[in-house]
């Protein structure tokens, strides 16, 4: 059995167009660019050997640079940059432009929270359970129905006490591990055997729409503070 260590990349896409909040990537939040969160987030993992940022803006380019982090920087070609672009779209072309890892981490830039040991807990959880990729997430014990009146995850002739439950992982967009065969074979960032790794409560927080900007900047100077 090869028992070398697996080598792990990590990836932040950072577009330079936004419709819900513009330039957010280089818009400050607690005193930084949004995208120097993530940048040192990935920076500060132990198990992670480089650090990529995929841009199609030169100003992003620049600020980057000057976050001083080492995390080097390629040129996402426009038709990878659209509104409707996926981010399948620049994890591909991320693996044509650099072929030699095993498992990549592409981290949001619109969750700044994640830290750097956020990600080598879920790289060491990732290779202990033998997964194909993984997804974060928060539990959460609340009681989901669809809209046409159906639970979803629990039985309510049964309505178990809240310290009885175990809940359910609500997706917080952090981060995404993924194989390098698993992203070339299904196109996709998740597939085989997929792990979820819970973060802290706090983390369920992103910045998807203006009103969420202050929200998470408050989270985010609590957390600077303690």
């Amino acid at each position: 059995m090869d028992k070398r260590k697996s080598r792990v990349l990590a990836l932040i896409p950072l577009r330079g167009g936004s419709k819900s909040i513009p330039r957010k990537n280089i818009r400050e939040i607690a005193g930084k660019p949004l995208a120097y969160w993530s940048c040192k987030a990935a920076a500060d993992a132990q198990r992670i050997e480089r650090v990529y940022a995929s841009t199609d803006d030169a100003n992003i380019k620049r600020i980057i640079g000057s976050f001083q982090l080492g995390v080097e920087v390629i040129d996402r070609p426009d038709e990878f940059a659209k509104d409707d672009s996926p981010s399948e779209s620049v994890m591909l072309h991320f693996a044509k432009v650099v072929p030699d890892w095993d498992i990549l981490v592409t981290l949001q830039a619109t969750s700044p929270l994640t830290v750097g040991a956020d990600i080598d807990a879920a790289v060491a959880q990732f290779e202990r359970e033998g997964d194909d990729s993984m997804l974060t997430g928060v539990r959460v014990k609340r009681f989901f129905w669809t809209p046409s009146g159906k639970p979803l995850n629990y039985d309510y002739r049964r309505r178990p006490r809240r310290q009885d439950f175990a809940g359910s992982i609500i997706e917080n967009g952090a981060f995404y591990l993924t194989k390098r065969s698993v992203l070339l074979k299904g196109k996709s960032r998740l597939g085989g055997k997929i792990g979820v790794h819970e973060m802290p409560a706090d983390t369920l927080a992103e910045l998807d729409e203006p009103r969420d900007w202050d929200t998470v900047e408050r989270l985010l100077l609590a957390r600077l503070r303690n």
